[in-house]
């Protein structure tokens, strides 16, 4: 399998995908697509999606929303560091 060159170096696992990401991306709502095309990893849609509607099903308005996604991806960076220092 050929590895992506604009992933940069990650800990983050690759994965073949099934679905056209574009076409998943365009279908989010703007705000998510909106906090998906600032993000620092390389999030897949429909992952942004599951944390949107799980929490929407939570009652938490759009600012909480994304206020949750800042805290997973600084989790998922904070995961990074590591592997970053073997390199």
């Amino acid at each position: 399998m050929r590895r992506c060159a604009n992933l940069g170096r990650t800990a983050q696992r690759q994965r073949r995908r099934t679905r056209d990401s574009m076409a998943a991306f365009d279908a989010l709502p703007a705000p998510l697509r909106a906090w998906l095309s600032r993000a620092a990893l390389p999030w897949s849609p429909a992952s942004c999606l599951r944390i949107w509607q799980r929490q929407r099903a939570r009652g938490a308005t759009i600012d909480q929303i994304l206020a949750t996604l800042d805290r997973a991806e600084a989790r998922a960076l904070a995961r990074e560091v590591p592997a970053e220092r073997a390199a």
